[in-house]
């Protein structure tokens, strides 16, 4: 039998005031948003082929871009000495690579307004003794995971600069994976500190919604591995790939573990073959917690996850133009959100 209990701020710590727990969460959700921006603008730079045309990590003088035509021609010089550049973009014109440079700036931009935009709130809600240790101590971590996140983009950028004419999909996957895990790191704070309608429900359930908000960024991880190998340009066709259901291109050679992430076919149907099971248990899940007072979460995850599932089709049929792709990757996130939602509810 399910009751229903109220969270409060007192999860945090217990000194933290309900207005300026209020504040603080509008504040996370502001960053939340924020920081699914950064993800997107970095899919942008993906499928622009636009990650490696700047070829330095300077975290501060970077801020400001070229402001005269000889800063644009020193910048396009560095750019002419990668692969990148030699093998598949040679010959290409100032303007052009403009246009690539610009997506680049902006998403290390964007990255450095996300650290401003939540060190000047954190210090103020410091200062004014609105945040309570615990809860202090979980934004300052946050926050320099947020820091590490520059990092590891500088360590994936770094992998195309040399002996590739892109970046390793292994880095991407794990630069997305922060940043995914810096999200929903945020909006379980949000969802601590806004007081919202819990359900009481057996452990096995509570483990399982566990299960599928880890599923749902599994998922994601795939997902990585099809944008950093560009396959979802290739076997657009659906349910079938190549004729097939299991294509004939999975394996590379002899059978081995780097084909399940280094071939295209294999990425793009293991990413196939992952939403087909998380789709699957999120049915089960819905059809097992009807009515009790979790439904009208199951449902939203039952619904995120159908739209997102009609929209990955879409994506692929179209060879994945940067619109639908772009949309694809922030519907990702929202079905992230949606199975933290839930989960969060089930107590």
């Amino acid at each position: 039998m399910t009751t229903t209990s109220f969270s409060s701020s007192s999860q945090n710590g217990g000194a933290v005031s309900q207005v300026a727990a209020r504040r603080i969460a509008i504040w996370l959700l502001f960053m939340c948003a924020l920081v699914a921006a950064m993800v997107v603008v970095g899919g942008a730079t993906r499928l622009t082929d636009s990650g490696l045309s700047i070829t330095e990590w300077r975290p501060v003088t970077g801020a400001i871009p070229p402001m005269s035509e000889a800063a644009w021609l020193d910048e396009f010089e560095k750019y002419k000495t990668i692969p990148e550049y030699q093998e598949v973009n040679y010959g290409m014109s100032l303007e052009s690579f403009k246009e690539i440079y610009w997506w680049e700036w902006g998403h290390r931009f964007l990255g450095r307004f996300i650290g401003l935009a939540f060190f000047v709130p954190f210090v103020f809600f410091l200062v004014t003794k609105q945040v309570s240790r615990p809860l202090a101590i979980k934004l300052g971590a946050l926050f320099i995971l947020g820091g590490l996140q520059g990092a590891l983009g500088w360590w994936m950028v770094s992998s195309g600069l040399a002996d590739r004419v892109d970046v390793s999909q292994y880095r991407l996957a794990a630069h997305l994976s922060l940043a995914v895990a810096l999200f929903g790191a945020m909006f379980w704070l949000v969802l601590d500190l806004w007081p919202s309608a819990k359900v009481e429900v057996s452990k096995r359930m509570m483990w399982i919604s566990v299960a599928l908000a880890g599923g749902v960024f599994l998922q994601m991880m795939l997902g990585a591995f099809v944008a950093g190998l560009r396959a979802g340009r290739t076997y657009n066709t659906w349910p079938l790939m190549d004729g097939a259901f299991f294509p004939a291109g999975y394996f590379s050679g002899a059978p081995g573990f780097n084909d399940l992430f280094e071939s295209i076919a294999a990425v793009q149907f293991n990413h196939r073959l992952g939403a087909y099971l998380l789709t699957g248990a999120v049915v089960w899940f819905y059809v097992t917690v009807r009515k009790t007072l979790l439904e009208s979460r199951a449902r939203l995850l039952l619904a995120a996850v159908g739209l997102q599932v009609v929209l990955g089709i879409w994506t692929l049929l179209a060879a994945t133009p940067i619109t639908l792709g772009l949309a694809h990757q922030a519907g990702a996130l929202f079905v992230f959100a949606v199975a933290l939602y839930t989960t969060h509810g089930a107590r």
